[in-house]
């Protein structure tokens, strides 16, 4: 028996052993975490200017010049020439400018270039304000203006070098080079290096800048340098139904994100250079000097500007059934007036005026490119004939009110920095454009309270569309729009208060890449995604405000620094969402706080037309997806069938695959505390019971290191979370010990 009792203690002894040494290792062994976070480009907020005349003039961002390769007129010159001398071909037949001709936007006007051996892959990108790209060719492939010479210079079916001495010994035995080479970087003939070669030519593309467009002249307080059509074509460019804007975003109108918009090709874009990149996604290309460029896409495939905005109103890729289309890629509706307005406004962003000269003559004599009439610069001129170039000048600021048979555009336009636009008690049928900053527009209440109403009948997208800084909203109500009641984008200083939304299609009140908002006292109801949406900002508070019948009441998406409070959704499909994306300029989603609401009954059968909150299931309370350091507490949150609080990263949803994330996909150190929960988890979405999981107050997948919850008695899965008062190495231990099993069974 003793010996029985002894084998026992040693297997239970043996066992507690094992177990301890599972937790030690757990607890010693690194939690995953996310990437820390550039706080210097986290990408939130506006980068609009101040001060300034309008919200429209942008930061430029940082050139891509390396510190090893300063530009000065000597490097600058070189490469001008370098870059139209086809001595740098193997055969002297082929210069840069072969392909990217300066008259045809730097493009070649074909689908794709010719090379020696037949037609190239992809279509010839443009070089101007090549200074801002950080990614080089469709799929981004080289990280620098210097390194991505040498592919053109040496593939076979382009320039064809095959041995970059030979084309050194070769420049070094033209005087004028050799002079040429020794002024810029000195060194007299040794000075003729390949190395240097691509210093020069890199420094001649940085040099094409083109800042000083129709827009960029209307920006800063040419209000007529913009046609009547044109500024309605900003209108649509930045509304809710296109959402140009998303991806091609001011003042570069480009971005070095990576998109699946769906032209059909078998290219297999950036997942041919990257391991984790999408198949199909390419570089989002400028739109500065896009009208001399045709044609278009990465591979020629649309002939003209009509045939792209065709492509995207069409739904892009979904309609060749394309999978993983960019979410920005949906479709939309445009008369054939807004069809011309969007192409004309395009027009705008054209500026040449620092195109350099294409030599007369090149160091080795060879031909070189001629100037091309190109037809499209009559177009050009067609459409960009507003603006004296005179500044709008100052003036006292004036109260205008809208009188009738006045649209309020009209009084709008009138307006100048430091007004106040009243609006008297009436429905008013249109979209308003706001650029000027420092504006305010009010309407005037009736005796009941009740306010005067923007009502697009369904037929337009937008009720106000806005970017000037400093910019108030209020006492306004908005129905019957297809996007947006209010969509303000770029804005430093924004305050909405005292306004209804009604069935006004995507979001009810939109600020987005906008910085220092408040949010205050705005009810919205009927809206297919967020009634309250506040996207890739930077201080922002929603106080005081109602969201009912909404999928979504509240949502903060890749903002930091949010707070909502003092506010009740109920009714929605969930009632408050703080989710970071991926594929978005910002990049980020940290330091919300979320107090003191009232969150409840949010089990409404989701109704959105698109866009990653058709996933959301019914029944959330408050979900967090990927978001860092938000803290959850004083909140009454009941009724919601799914649950109450939840937690998840962006991989185990299901919604992404790892090759979309370009963020840190983890929530990490999201505290939940003090909440009242009651009743939450009652009767759970198929999202969960097909993973097993139970309806509950807090749910959490497992994912990201420090969070915890401090909520005595409410319900949970897992039955165990971690709390404030766990120590260190405990929470690791539990952490990874957590994972190690989902991993597993999910």
């Amino acid at each position: 028996m003793k010996t029985v009792l002894r084998t026992l203690a040693i297997i239970v002894g043996a066992i507690l052993a094992a177990f301890v040494l599972v937790v030690i290792v757990a607890a010693i062994a690194p939690e995953v975490a996310d990437p820390a976070i550039d706080m210097t480009r986290h990408g939130a907020g506006a980068s609009s200017v101040e001060p300034s005349y309008s919200g429209l003039q942008r930061q430029w961002p940082a050139s891509n010049e390396p510190a090893d390769n300063p530009s000065t007129p000597e490097k600058i010159e070189l490469g001008r020439l370098l870059f139209f001398d086809s001595v740098l071909s193997q055969a002297n037949d082929t210069s840069c400018a072969t392909c990217h001709h300066p008259d045809l936007g730097f493009g070649d006007g074909q689908p794709t270039p010719k090379g020696p051996s037949g037609p190239l892959a992809r279509n010839a990108p443009t070089l101007w304000n090549a200074a801002f790209t950080q990614k080089l060719f469709w799929d981004g492939r080289s990280d620098s203006l210097e390194a991505q010479a040498i592919f053109p210079l040496t593939h076979p079916n382009e320039m064809s070098v095959t041995d970059t001495s030979a084309l050194e010994a070769e420049l070094r035995a033209i005087p004028a080079y050799v002079e040429l080479f020794d002024a810029a970087f000195g060194g007299g003939a040794q000075a003729v290096a390949v190395q240097h070669l691509m210093q020069a030519l890199a420094a001649f593309q940085r040099s094409l800048l083109s800042q000083n467009s129709p827009f960029d002249r209307y920006a800063v307080g040419d209000f007529d340098a913009l046609t009547p059509q044109q500024r309605r074509g900003l209108a649509l460019f930045r509304s809710g139904a296109t959402r140009c804007f998303e991806c091609h975003t001011a003042p570069t109108f480009a971005s070095d994100t990576f998109r699946v918009v769906g032209v059909p090709d078998d290219d297999p874009g950036r997942a041919g250079i990257v391991a984790d990149g999408q198949k199909g996604a390419f570089k989002t290309p400028t739109l500065r000097n896009i009208a001399l460029s045709a044609p278009y896409m990465h591979n020629g495939a649309l002939a003209t500007l009509e045939d792209v905005v065709d492509f995207y109103a069409n739904g892009g890729g979904h309609a060749f059934d394309i999978a993983n289309v960019d979410v920005f890629v949906n479709g939309f509706d445009l008369s054939q007036q807004e069809r011309a307005d969007l192409v004309a406004f395009l027009y705008a962003l054209t500026d040449e005026s620092q195109q350099p000269e294409i030599p007369a003559a090149v160091p080795s004599g060879l031909p070189v490119v001629q100037p091309i009439d190109n037809p499209v610069h009559q177009r050009v001129a067609d459409h960009n004939r507003g603006g004296d170039g005179q500044v709008v000048p100052p003036r006292a600021a004036v109260t205008l009110t809208v009188q009738p048979g006045q649209t309020i555009q009209a009084v709008v336009d009138r307006a100048r920095p430091g007004d106040t636009v009243l609006i008297p008690m009436g429905v008013y049928h249109e979209t308003v454009a706001v650029d000027i900053s420092d504006l305010t527009i009010e309407g005037i209440p009736d005796g009941q309270g009740d306010f005067p109403t923007l009502d697009g009948e369904f037929k337009l997208a937008d009720g106000i569309v806005a970017s000037g800084n400093n910019f108030k909203l209020g006492k306004l109500a908005f129905k019957n729009y297809n996007d947006n009641g209010v969509l303000v984008e770029g804005a430093t200083g924004v305050h909405l208060y005292d306004i209804y939304a009604e069935k006004t299609g995507t979001y009810g009140v939109y600020p987005v890449r906008s910085t220092n908002i408040l949010i205050e006292r705005v009810t919205v109801t009927g809206v297919e995604d967020a009634g309250i949406y506040v996207g890739q900002s930077e201080n922002a508070v929603v106080r005081d405000c109602v969201a009912y019948a909404n999928v979504a009441g509240i949502e903060l998406e890749n903002t930091l620094n949010g707070e909502v409070t003092n506010c009740h959704a109920y009714d929605n499909t969930a009632g408050l969402l703080v989710f970071v994306l991926p594929q978005l300029t910002s990049k980020i989603s940290a330091n919300t706080r979320v107090h003191d609401n009232i969150i409840e009954n949010n089990n409404r059968v989701n109704f959105a037309r698109g866009g990653v909150v058709r996933f959301v299931p019914s029944g959330i309370g408050v979900l967090l997806m990927g978001a860092d350091r938000a803290e959850i507490y004083g909140n009454e949150i009941k009724d919601n069938k799914t649950g109450g609080i939840g937690i998840y990263s962006l991989t185990r949803t299901g919604l992404f695959e790892p090759n979309e994330l370009d963020i840190g996909p983890l929530p990490e150190g999201n505290r939940i505390h003090g909440n009242t929960l009651a009743h939450n988890g009652f009767a759970p979405d198929e999202f969960l019971t097909k993973l097993g999981v139970p309806g509950s107050d807090l749910i959490w997948d497992g994912s990201g290191a420090g969070n915890t919850f401090d909520q005595p008695g409410a319900s949970a899965f897992p039955p165990l979370l971690p709390s404030q008062g766990w120590p260190g190495f405990l929470q690791r231990a539990y952490g990874n010990l957590l994972n190690f099993v989902i991993e597993r069974v999910m």
